[in-house]
């Protein structure tokens, strides 16, 4: 925990700043619109995903260590070469649960946040899953562990396999010549993100793309059909908690719903999409049949919106670092105390950003557990041992933070007031 507390302490900055390069390269340059609420959805949704990593929220249905430690055909040392066969065998071993989130109904709901955003940028790539509570890809990980690759060779090449699949979320880059048949890029990648029916399903691999065309799953971005980015059941909301769940909840509902049991074991397994045909019938849900004609989710987001969710974004930025950089110090349970503040405070305000009528409720509940832990704790965590001052500044943001989150919610309740009368 506090060692990747400590990586992700160095990794965050990098990758705001990198997102800001982009955004700001995409608006002076190119021209593009600049859609800051759908950016700051997904950086928020990679809050959430380091905050339950860090705190180790998830459980392996079998380790790395266990497989190690029982079926290992030799014992080798870490080294140049141990790193390499760990890379490749960690990105077979992703390729493969990555093709099975896409393919299978009850796997997509621990992937569906990554494709949710109807942008491709680097802001999407921190669109990373919360709901993957339980790590049933491990296995995949069986030929690194036969050929006895330590586990803490994997501990440092994970993070690493990771962080490398950042860079190629983006629309600024094209082609790039031979690399085009080696590693993934940008224009495989936005291939795998787009909803058209000639790219549904393709370009699976994370860092070689040599998987996808040895396994049929290839398919080249073609100039004349340009990629649609999103899901083709819209999550319409910025709540990234909504959207970890949206799918899992579908899948309950429609259980529940169908007539037939057959059909409420089997809905769990089929291909992603999958519908009871009486549940379908019954309870039919949005779903876009024209790619190139949808209406995009977009709430009205007046300039005063979009710079206080700037502000609580950036203030969730700061109070995640001092929790990775303090994580030993805080200790157990109050990190998760820490943690379950974090995730509500999140949803808070990405409610705000959906411009929900219950944003005030819960930015007033996040407000009142934050105030009931410094009551029970004397201060916010220990920060005033290095910072005297800084408890009573998190007070008063959280004064600041219902007062103005109240008044926005007042300014929709007028305009939908407005609407009403002028219908009338």
């Amino acid at each position: 925990m506090e060692t990747y507390g400590r990586i992700l302490n160095m990794a965050m900055p990098a990758f705001l700043v990198l997102v800001l390069i982009e955004k700001a390269y995409g608006w002076y340059v190119k021209k593009d619109a600049f859609k800051p609420m759908d950016t700051l959805a997904s950086m928020s949704s990679g809050y959430t995903n380091v905050v339950k990593d860090v705190l180790g929220l998830s459980v392996s249905i079998i380790s790395y260590k266990w497989m190690v430690e029982h079926w290992a055909f030799f014992e080798i040392k870490s080294g140049v070469g141990t790193v390499v066969v760990a890379f490749v065998v960690m990105d077979l071993a992703g390729y493969w649960g990555h093709r099975l989130s896409h393919g299978i109904n009850f796997l997509w709901n621990q992937h569906l946040v990554h494709h949710s955003s109807e942008e491709f940028n680097l802001a999407c790539a921190l669109r990373q899953s919360i709901s993957n509570l339980v790590n049933v890809f491990t296995v995949f990980l069986l030929p690194a562990a036969l050929l006895g690759v330590p586990v803490s060779v994997i501990a440092v090449v994970a993070p690493i396999h990771l962080f490398a699949q950042f860079w190629y979320h983006t629309v600024y880059i094209g082609r790039l010549g031979i690399l085009e048949h080696i590693i993934v890029t940008p224009s495989h990648h936005r291939v795998h993100h787009a909803i058209n029916t000639e790219y549904l399903d393709k370009n699976h691999g994370q860092i070689f793309i040599i998987w996808d065309k040895i396994f049929g799953t290839f398919q080249q971005e073609l100039p004349n059909v340009p990629p649609v980015y999103g899901i083709t059941r819209p999550v319409q909301t910025h709540n990234p908690l909504k959207i970890n769940f949206s799918h899992i909840w579908l899948l309950i509902t429609d259980a529940y719903r169908a007539s037939r049991w057959q059909d409420k074991l089997k809905i769990w397994f089929m291909p992603t999409g999958w519908r009871p045909a009486d549940v379908a019938e019954a309870f039919p849900v949005n779903k876009i049949e024209d790619v190139y004609r949808f209406e995009r989710f977009a709430p009205a987001a007046p300039p005063a919106l979009v710079g206080w969710i700037w502000v609580q974004f950036m203030v969730t930025f700061w109070l995640m670092v001092y929790l990775f950089a303090n994580i030993t110090q805080i200790g157990s349970p109050n990190m998760f105390y820490y943690g379950g503040f974090i995730f509500l405070t999140v949803f808070s305000y990405t409610e705000l950003m959906d411009r929900n009528p219950n944003a005030l409720f819960w930015e007033v509940a996040k407000n009142a557990l934050g105030l009931g832990l410094i009551y029970y704790l004397g201060d916010w965590f220990g920060i005033s041992a290095t910072l005297p001052w800084a408890t009573n500044a998190i007070m008063a943001y959280f004064a600041v933070s219902t007062a103005t989150t109240a008044y926005f919610c007042s300014q929709k309740n007028q305009v939908v007031l407005r609407a009403k009368r002028a219908e009338a």
